[in-house]
Formats: structure tokens, sequence, C-alpha cells
């Protein structure tokens, strides 16, 4: 690598780098425990934060610890900065450099980048977003209360994050805005700025043999005539719930005027050749025009298939004993994912579903807020500063916690400048330089946050 790095990132790259190690995936129980620990550490040592929520008291419970730290500065206003320490299984196929340890190299077409998983969701942007932090407590320019939560269970649901949060009285004071540091400049596009989120359900269907026709122990697949096969039942399930000509859209929600409004702008310059090559796809699942194309993807109440299986595995001639499907829900603000939830329970007590039972792990509903909500201007002044022209979009088709904070802040902003890919999959990276324009647009956040006057001048 040829690319001199300046003192600032090399700083975030150490604490990227001393992060990636930790194994924080769900299920990793000791391993996220340990990170969380770690975090908290380094926030009371590097940034005088005060524990709220001690990690060392939270070993009672069988789920990730919660990181919440306050920063009391004696300030006029408070702001929440929320991210998260969990990651997504990896194993070492595939990969430049094995995930758990990282490493950095030089990509033609995309430059210095920094390998690992976390790179982008998220260790790398908690890194730059403490490194933020930390460079205003040295040049005296906090000017703001922080509360600082960091989670273990954003990729299942926030379950435990949200009962924190439900606690009367709530253990995080009122604050002006929640912002959660994130790496928006997708595929190197133009930066984004959500005015809410999807919610989420995360679960399975699950068909066990018995009564219903099927065996109670694998059985050679001879028996197929006699003997029903839960796949087959699983199989029909789904496609009743979410038929798959609709590529699992089971409802939709008619734009309304607000949201039109912001995507017929977003429209005018939007490449949907561009989204596809960011999405890793050449084609689109609907058709129309681009303000269309953008409608379809915010709208739809989404049922997604990560994973089929059936036990015993990779047994060819044998009937199964039981199948699954692991399944994740995606509702965007304006429709009760409850109410879905409800249909899709009434389909399987029809009879024709014996058998087939419906596991939920954890639910959430979605969330927007107006565009005039504190902290949005603020966050665009931060993209301007450095020359980006962000978009606005009503929601995220993507999820997050946001309701969860509603009761905290008036606008749960996810924000920050910078490039990275492949989140979820092999090879996740951040680039350098986009980890370098992050850490500057979070600093520039918080600071024009603070102080409304500081980018009043700046251009729309």
């Amino acid at each position: 690598m040829t690319r001199s790095i300046s003192p600032s990132l090399q700083a975030t790259l150490d604490l990227l780098n001393a992060m990636t190690p930790f194994a924080s995936v769900s299920g990793q129980l000791s391993q996220q425990r340990e990170l969380a620990q770690w975090l908290e550490d380094w926030i009371r040592q590097q940034l005088n934060g005060v524990p709220v929520l001690p990690v060392s008291l939270q070993n009672d419970e069988n789920t990730p610890p919660l990181v919440h730290m306050r920063i009391e500065r004696q300030a006029a206003k408070t702001l929440v900065l929320y991210n998260m320490y969990d990651v997504m299984p990896a194993t070492d196929e595939g990969w430049e450099f094995p995930p758990f340890t990282g490493g950095m190299t030089e990509w033609p077409g995309t430059g210095a980048v920094y390998i690992a998983r976390g790179a982008e969701n998220n260790k790398g942007p908690l890194a730059g977003m403490l490194m933020a932090i930390k460079s205003l407590c040295d040049t005296g320019g906090l000017d703001v209360n922080l509360e600082i939560i960091l989670e273990g269970e954003e990729e299942t649901c926030s379950g435990r994050l949200r009962r924190y949060l439900a606690q009367e009285p709530c253990p995080v004071p009122p604050a002006g805005a929640v912002f959660f540091p994130s790496l928006c400049e997708y595929g190197g596009g133009e930066p984004r700025v959500y005015l809410g989120f999807s919610g989420l359900s995360g679960g399975r269907l699950r068909v066990s043999g018995g009564a219903w026709g099927g065996p109670h122990a694998a059985i050679h697949a001879s028996n197929a005539n006699w003997i029903a096969n839960p796949v087959w039942r699983l199989v029909h399930a789904l496609h009743t719930i979410a038929p798959a000509v609709n590529s699992g859209v089971i409802a939709r929600l008619p734009v309304d005027e607000a949201a039109n409004e912001l995507l017929h702008t977003l429209a005018e310059n939007f490449s949907i050749r561009d989204e596809l090559r960011f999405r890793h796809s050449e084609t689109l699942s609907v058709s129309g025009d681009t303000l269309a194309c953008l409608q379809q993807l915010i709208n739809g109440a989404v049922l997604n298939i990560s994973e089929i299986r059936s036990d015993p595995q990779q047994a060819r001639g044998v009937i199964p004993h039981s199948a699954s499907a692991e399944l994740a829900l995606r509702v965007p603000p304006g429709i009760d994912g409850e109410n879905l939830l409800a249909d899709v329970r009434r389909t399987l007590s029809q009879a024709e579903f014996g058998g087939v039972e419906l596991e939920l792990d954890d639910s959430y509903p979605g969330h927007r807020f107006p565009r005039n909500s504190p902290g949005v201007d603020a966050l665009l002044a931060s993209y301007q500063l450095q020359g980006a022209k962000p978009q606005i979009w009503p929601w995220a088709p993507g999820c997050a916690p946001a309701y969860t904070f509603a009761r905290i802040a008036p606008a749960f902003l996810i924000g920050g400048l910078g490039h990275g890919g492949n989140a979820h999959g092999v090879n996740e990276f951040v680039t350098l330089h986009g980890l370098e324009r992050f850490q500057q647009s979070v600093t520039d956040w918080i600071r024009f946050y603070t102080h409304d006057s500081s980018f009043s001048a700046l251009p729309e």
C-alpha cells in the first residue's frame, strides 16, 4: 500500500483493528460480553464517560450486554449516539484476510481498503464515531451532553435495548435527536438521509412430523406414497402466506403526499443502474419509471426467507422428520406488522396446515419523522461541507429500532459519509478514504447540531 495515512485516520484504524478480533456474533455470548466490557472501559478511560448501566452488572441474563455511557458537559443540549457491536457470522472461506483478523490492501478502482467482518457494518463506523468524540474532547470542542448506547442485538431485533428504553422512568433523559453513525455513501454514491425506518419481525416456520401424516423420525424415501413429507408441507405454507410471484411482498402502502414529494425530487437524479450494481444485481423485480421503482422499493411489507432446512440434512434418500424456514418480515412505517402476523397465524390455523407453527423471536414496528425534525439540517450540512449532495428519503427500506427512541427524541437519524461494502458477505470492507470522510462528517454533525448558527450560511 502506498497511501499515506493521517494520524487521526491511523488512530481510528488502530481502534478498529483492536475491535475486529472479537467474534461478537449472535450466540457467542462470551465474545459479546468481552467486547462490551472492552468498549465500556475504553469510553471511560479515553472519553471520561461514566457507566449508567455497568456491563459487569449484566451477567444475569442470557443476552448481550448494553453499553450505556454518559458524558455530562453541563450543556444546554443533549444528544444520543447509538451504535452496535454485534456482527454477522463469517468463516475464512473466500476472504482475503481472516474476517476476525482483518487487514489492509489496495483494490483496483476502489483504492485502499480495510477488510474484516464489521468493517462496514458496524465496527468501522463505531470506531470512527468514538474517535470523532475523542477529537472533540481533546480540542475542547464537545459542547453537548452525550448519551452513548451500544447494543449487541441489532441484527436480531434489539430486544434488550427495547426493554431497557421502555422502563419507567426511562434511563435515558430527553434529547434533541438520536444519531446512528454509519457509512451512508452506499456503493460510493451520494450520501443518504432517511426520515424513518422499516420495522422488523424475525422468526421461523417449523413443521414437525406426527399425527398429520408425517414421520416421527426420518424414514426411507420409498415410503413417500404413504408418509407425508414435512418439507412439502412447509413449502405449501410459505407459498400460501407469500406467493412466489410477489417475491415475498404481502402488503403495500399507498405513498402519501409528503413521501411522494421527496421521492419526486430523488427520482430526478437517481440511477437505478448504479443502485442495482451496488446491490449486486442486474435486473429489477418490478417495472416502471424511476419514481414507480422507488415507491415500490420502500412501500412493501416483504417476507424474506433466508434459509430452509430439514432434519436430517443432506440425506437424499430419506423423508425428514421436520423442516423449518428462517423468516424476516420487513414492514414500512404505516403498515401494521402485528395485523400482518395475525393474518399469517389465521392462515396457519386452517386444517391443511396442521403441524405448521410460526415461532416469533422478536418484533418491532416501523417509524418515521418530519423533514424539519431537529438534527436533519445539521446532518445535511455535514455532507455539504465536504462537497456531497445528499439524497433525502421518506424512510429506509432497511430496518432499525427507531421507534424505541421516539419517547426520548423527535428524530432518529442514521448518517455519515464514507464508502464501504459487502456487509453480511465475504470481504466486507471500508475504504480508507471513506473512513476518513466518515469521521470528519460525524465531527461536523455534532458541531453543527450543537451550534445551529454554524451551518446557517451553507448552501441548500
